[in-house]
């Protein structure tokens, strides 16, 4: 059996939470190649050492009057990962590489270089840690020359180096263009990192070790100590991701899917708990109707309503055109006989609004145009819905007995998912109501 296992920044952020994830490497020897974060908080008023190291190469490409500063901030990192390894009781010594860093950051080198170095420098400590061969991220991960990561030479490159390594630690976050330059995924890419592996090694398990045990059906900062998913399918968690779950990284689902490999989000701090399993289908019942409930809140929505619209060909099309015109991302399409409905991140819309609005009036000339603005969108998702009858029902039973109102409603055809809208205000009783109504009612 071969696991990949990737460790978050919370996991690694200190001597004694390395000793912890050395002790959950060691247990199984399964557990084969090993994808480090930078090292994270340690406090909540801490500080990350990839925000450590982006606001040191900031100081670094200033005027010389900044030096000393620079050279402060630097040595901070330096420090970071020094008590580490003395905590560690290694006998290795970062101060190469460190003065490796200086010359590249005063050679303006790039913001990418800067902040990929937290997961490099954390890998040569696990590597010399667990007695695992490093392997830079920036040989194996490539991006072509527009920057986009390439997946089949990555694959075919990491495939036969790490068909000839038994043990390894890759940093995540980053890899490189064709020049040689370092490019990093965006922040939080060592989850992708980490997939990318798990792929070009056929492994049996992915495992996401992070300070959470798994995906929770609701965030604990809307709900009073939410329960956890046992099991959740990958279209699930692609919903639940798009619409503001944030435990795993959107992108890191891809690669691993396409081979069917199952994620296993566990906590570094309770290794005993099962966690979350990701897989792409599953025939076990969920404990529960849905799945998860969460969302965003700033969004707009535009009604367009024109009398016989629904028999005029094209005007959805000249409505949408307007909107990408003016580079503005359409997040939902509610619709009727006589009326669409759009609803668009409020942020991106406002600066917009009436070229918009002029637009909507010359490609189609509707009888009637309303904006409506700060309004949240939720959304209930579940394998579990298409099974059970009046899950809807119950969705409005519980906002009406919440006294919220609801302004839009916009369910898929495969019958997992529903999207809300509801007023920014009545945000957070809604998710409550819903959750209480689907898990509470249940237990």
């Amino acid at each position: 059996m071969i696991k990949v296992v990737k460790f978050g920044g919370s996991s690694l952020a200190s001597a004694e939470q390395f000793k912890k994830v050395g002790k959950i490497i060691r247990k199984e020897e399964s557990r084969r190649y090993v994808i480090p974060s930078a090292p994270g908080k340690r406090t909540p008023d801490d500080t990350k050492v990839t925000d450590m190291l982006y606001s040191c190469y900031g100081l670094a490409i200033l005027d010389d009057e900044y030096e000393e500063e620079f050279e402060n901030q630097l040595m901070a990192i330096k420090t970071r990962y020094d008590e580490i390894i003395k905590g560690l009781e290694l006998s290795i010594s970062l101060d190469d590489e460190f003065k490796t860093i200086r010359t590249n950051f005063s050679k303006k080198i790039g913001r990418d270089y800067a902040a990929s170095r937290g997961e490099y420098l954390n890998g040569i400590i696990m590597a010399a840690y667990l007695g695992y061969e490093f392997i830079d991220a920036a040989d194996v991960i490539k991006f072509d020359e527009e920057g986009n990561f390439d997946g089949v030479k990555t694959n075919e490159i990491l495939s036969a180096r790490l068909a000839e390594t038994k043990q390894a630690v890759i940093p995540g976050f980053y890899g490189s263009m064709p020049d040689g330059k370092v490019k990093t995924f965006s922040r939080g890419g060592s989850d992708v990192t980490g997939s990318i592996v798990a792929k070009a090694v056929h492994a049996d398990m992915y495992e996401n070790w992070t300070d959470v045990s798994g995906f929770l059906i609701a965030d604990p900062r809307v709900v009073n100590n939410p329960k956890a998913i046992d099991v959740i399918t990958y279209r699930e968690l692609r919903e639940l991701s798009y619409m503001g779950a944030t435990v795993l990284h959107e992108d890191a689902i891809f690669p691993v899917r396409k081979e069917g490999i199952p994620i296993n989000i566990r906590n570094t701090n309770s290794p005993e708990d099962k966690g979350t399993l990701i897989v792409e289908d599953t025939c076990r019942k969920p404990r529960f109707v849905i799945t998860g409930v969460t969302g965003k809140k700033d969004f707009a929505s535009i009604t367009v309503e024109k009398a016989m619209m629904n028999s005029e060909v094209g005007f959805c099309k000249k409505v949408l055109q307007v909107f990408e015109d003016n580079a503005i991302s359409i997040e939902h399409m509610p619709s009727g006989i006589d009326t669409m409905t759009i609803f668009v991140h409020q942020d991106e819309f406002e600066e917009k609004e009436q070229k918009v609005i002029a637009g909507i009036h010359r490609a189609v000339e509707p009888d009637f145009l309303e904006l409506e603005s700060d309004l949240a969108l939720i959304a209930v998702v579940g394998r579990g819905m298409r099974a059970t009858r009046g899950t809807s029902g119950r969705i409005f039973s519980a906002l009406a007995h919440a006294n919220v109102n609801v302004k839009m409603i916009d369910q898929g055809s495969s019958e997992m998912n529903i999207i809300i809208g509801v007023r920014n205000h009545d945000f957070n009783a809604a998710i409550n109501a819903i959750y209480d109504i689907f898990v509470n009612t249940m237990i």
